[in-house]
This record gives structure tokens, sequence and C-alpha cells, in this order.
């Protein structure tokens, strides 16, 4: 079984460094593409979805914005299932004062060295441990600034449709960033943040691990 990686916006994939899946699957991290010019999220995530094998069963696991561009992949091709952790898995979870500021360009004016500022990152996650913090600081110092000037104008613009393939949706009882009461996940991790991925790999990795064992095409 195939199982592929999508990190959060301005992330890669040590952000999954942590994370544990079954005996016998291939894992492959997807990097990033340059986005076309106004592109939507989900013509994106079309794109990123080259560099899956479609033709057979996979599982794709994203995180944050990863899980979104993930939603849409498996919506498109049916052999896809999907993981999604501290994600939402349609637009229509999106908290409302994000359409807010979309619809004001507040995205577009706050200026990005704004955006990368560490006391801002620090109160956007919520980040309480020092291999949280210390992810931060380099997440802040690599990040594509246009990339992610992008990515949120593609957030805020998105209207994906509901998932209509069976997948479980992980996420933090604590996350500041996309808030559990404006979604359903199928799993809440007690306590968990934006970030929990990294610090709560054995609690994620034991459902994901569930999850794909007990899918039909498991091998």
């Amino acid at each position: 079984m195939n199982i592929y990686f999508i990190p959060g916006l301005g992330a890669d994939k040590r952000i999954f460094r942590n994370i544990r899946i079954p005996e016998g699957c291939h894992a492959f991290y997807l990097d990033w593409i340059s986005p076309l010019k106004n592109e939507s999220l989900q013509n994106y995530s079309y794109r990123l979805a080259e560099k899956i094998d479609t033709t057979s069963p996979f599982v794709v696991i994203g995180l944050s914005f990863g899980g979104m561009l993930a939603a849409e992949i498996v919506n498109r091709f049916p052999k896809g299932r999907m993981i999604i952790l501290s994600s939402i898995a349609s637009s229509q979870s999106l908290p409302f004062y994000y359409r807010i500021a979309g619809k004001i360009h507040m995205h577009k004016l706050l200026p990005i060295s704004v955006l990368k500022s560490a006391s801002l990152m620090k109160r956007l996650f919520t980040a309480e441990t020092a291999e949280q913090k210390a992810y931060l600081k380099m997440v802040i110092r690599e990040v594509d600034s246009s990339f992610v000037r992008w990515g949120l104008n593609a957030i805020v613009q998105w209207r994906g449709g509901a998932i209509n393939n069976s997948y479980i949706h992980i996420h933090g009882s604590k996350d500041a960033v996309l808030p559990v009461r404006f979604c359903r996940p199928t799993h809440i991790i007690k306590g968990g943040g934006h970030l929990m991925v990294l610090t709560r790999e054995r609690e994620i990795s034991e459902i994901i691990n569930q999850f794909i064992n007990n899918y039909p095409h498991h091998t």
C-alpha cells in the first residue's frame, strides 16, 4: 500500500518524522510545486496528485492545509482514501472569521514579515514544547513567502465539497488554528494542539495504523 504525506502550509516532510505506518507500506512525501497565478486549491491539488499512482489503492495523509488538498484528491480519484490531521474535510468547516478576513482581503494586506515573526507564529500555533518551538523557528526561517501568500488566499477562496469516501479525521481538542468546534473529527486527541503531530505521535500513529490495516486493499 502506498501512503502519500502532504504537510501543512510552509512545512515539509520533517513534520511527519515521528509518525509510524504499518510494516509493508511504502511512504512517499510530496514536495510542494509552484502554484500557478491565481490557482485554486482544487486545481493545485490535481497537479500535486500527478505524483501519486492513482491507478492502485492509496492513502493520503494530510496535515492542516495538506488535509484540504487531500480532500480534493480523494474526491477526484476513487481508489484513494484519506487521513487528515489538524485539518478540515470540507470548506464548510472553515471558521467563519477566515471567510470574513478573505472578503476584506486581510490576508493580502498583512505583511509576510509579520506572518513570519516568531511571536505571532508562536501564538498562532500555540507552541508549548521545545520541539514545537524549534520546528516553528525552522519554518519561519525557511518558508517561501510567496507560497504562503498564495496558500492563504487559496484557503479562504476554497469551496470544496463533502467527502464521499470513508476517511478518518484526527483533531486536537485545543487546536487554536482550526478549533475543533467548527468541524466533526472522527478522533479527538485530548489536549492536542495544531502541531500535535510532533508530540502525540504514538496516539496518532495507532489510529493511522488501525485505519490502514482495516483498509480492504491493504496488503
